[in-house]
């Protein structure tokens, strides 16, 4: 056979197996087969360098690191969504939608939030060309070259297509994915990472592919912003469309006659539902159906009027504030944190809770011994909601903040208009820790392997003593 059938051949087929591995999750051939069949079509590649195409299967993980991202213009914005918090929003929402449109009653989509990074997808005659993030909504930054790591991110589309298509999706860490990356992290004494959601940020944000194609990163598209050339209807006509191409879209959305019926189907989400999937939510969108529809509504200068995002109450439970420690951040301030009884929260083991600064803490009055209430702020950070006062025994202690650093032993002082108490040794080692963490983070100068553990073996020996 010709090399270059031959490596279309094996393009379509490797395509085809990455569709049915990544995106169904029904795989047709063992891990071996596959591998052969990259090898081939790299060989021949190698051989042929004339037949390497930007969507070739071998391209996904390639090239020099980046020095920047170029900024992208979003022709069609990606705008955020409103917010909603009760089910009475949520009839709100139903009846501004009806009043506007004039319709007795409205079809919804509702699907899952998904808790990522929402990017924007070009394909140009069906080949994978650009991806940006969603920025300001307006203006985003090129990932291209990271989005392409991801393996059930088609680089070519299959079916009938238009010849321009911006499709919009979300990238996620799956959640035993960002166990093991931070168990990998920890062992390397890095920081770990908060969240999936931080984790999948971090990582296609990075100007190394490498990196990101490490990460075992994941998308599911939910919407289209142009589609030259070829006309939908509803929304749901528009997630058929994406599956058929070749797009992993999340399997969960449901179409809802009426917002009683948008309501039956959020209270089937619940906490534990929630915990069950691979991967984290933030909340469920609720979309017009109807796209004729959603162009009369149109959209404010932040977010579309055919669409609202229901966010779940935080989950709460009780438990005792056994001790408040405090830290010192990289600017001195001291930062107090309460060291709780550990108990279950949304999935995870809480232990521990921001308290922010003395003026928190007497706000709430929080005590050491007491019983409190903590939650997860929006299912993610835990804090401390009330105290139980009703339950306290009289043996219960203020907190009082240290007069002295408990890092290097200078006086702790309290500037007129501030809530902040501050360290004022000029060579603290707690402020060198964090200057020197924060100067090596994904979010500063991005050093891989100067992570909190080799950072205190430089500051315990003295190696280093002022950032300088």
């Amino acid at each position: 056979m010709d090399p270059r059938q031959r490596v279309e051949e094996l393009r379509r087929i490797i395509e085809y197996h990455n569709y049915r591995y990544y995106v169904l999750d029904k795989p047709e051939i063992s891990d071996a087969e596959y591998d052969a069949l990259m090898r081939e079509l790299e060989r021949l590649e190698e051989a042929h360098p004339e037949l390497v195409t930007p969507d070739s299967p071998t391209q996904r993980v390639g090239g020099e690191p980046l020095e920047a991202f170029a900024t992208v213009e979003h022709p069609i914005p990606l705008l955020s969504l409103a917010n909603a918090f009760t089910e009475e929003e949520l009839f709100h929402f139903d009846r501004r939608v009806r009043e506007l449109t004039g319709e007795a009653k409205v079809e919804y989509v509702l699907e899952l939030k998904i808790d990522g990074l929402a990017v924007a997808l070009t394909y140009e005659g069906g080949i994978f060309v650009r991806g940006a993030t969603r920025g300001d909504g307006y203006r985003g930054e090129d990932i291209t070259a990271n989005l392409k790591t991801i393996r059930s991110l088609p680089l070519r589309l299959q079916g009938e297509y238009p010849p321009l298509l911006e499709v919009r999706g979300e990238v996620f860490m799956p959640v035993a994915a960002y166990r093991r990356l931070n168990a990998e992290r920890e062992a390397r004494g890095e920081e770990p990472f908060a969240n999936p959601r931080n984790a999948a940020a971090g990582s296609v944000r990075q100007l190394d592919p490498r990196i990101a194609a490490s990460r075992s990163l994941d998308i599911f598209v939910y919407g289209i912003g142009i589609a030259r050339g070829r006309e939908f209807h509803t929304h749901s006509e528009v997630l058929a469309f994406l599956q058929e191409a070749g797009f992993k879209v999340n399997g969960h959305y449901v179409l809802c006659q009426g917002i009683e019926e948008v309501l039956a189907a959020v209270r089937r989400w619940d906490p534990q539902r929630r915990r069950d999937l691979p991967y984290e939510i933030d909340g469920l969108v609720i979309k017009v159906n109807s796209l004729a529809l959603q162009e009369r509504l149109g959209a404010t200068a932040k977010s579309p009027r055919w669409a609202i995002a229901y966010k779940f109450p935080a989950e709460q439970a009780v438990t005792t504030v056994k001790d408040i420690i405090v830290s010192v951040g990289r600017t001195g301030v001291l930062t107090p944190t309460a060291v709780l009884e550990p108990v279950r929260l949304a999935g995870t083991t809480v232990g521990r809770a921001a308290l922010h600064n003395l003026d928190y803490i007497r706000e709430k009055d929080i005590r050491l011994g007491d019983r409190v209430v903590v939650q997860k702020a929006g299912d993610i950070i835990p804090e401390v909601v009330a105290v139980l006062l009703e339950a306290r025994t009289g043996e219960e202690k203020e907190f009082q903040m240290p007069e002295r650093c408990p890092a290097c032993g200078a006086e702790v002082v309290r500037l007129p208009g501030e809530a902040a108490h501050r360290c004022t040794g000029l060579a603290c080692p707690a402020q060198l820790q964090e200057g020197l963490l924060h100067f090596a983070s994904r979010d500063a100068m991005a050093i891989d392997g100067l992570g909190p553990a080799l950072i205190r073996q430089l500051v315990e020996r003295g190696l280093v003593k002022n950032p300088a």
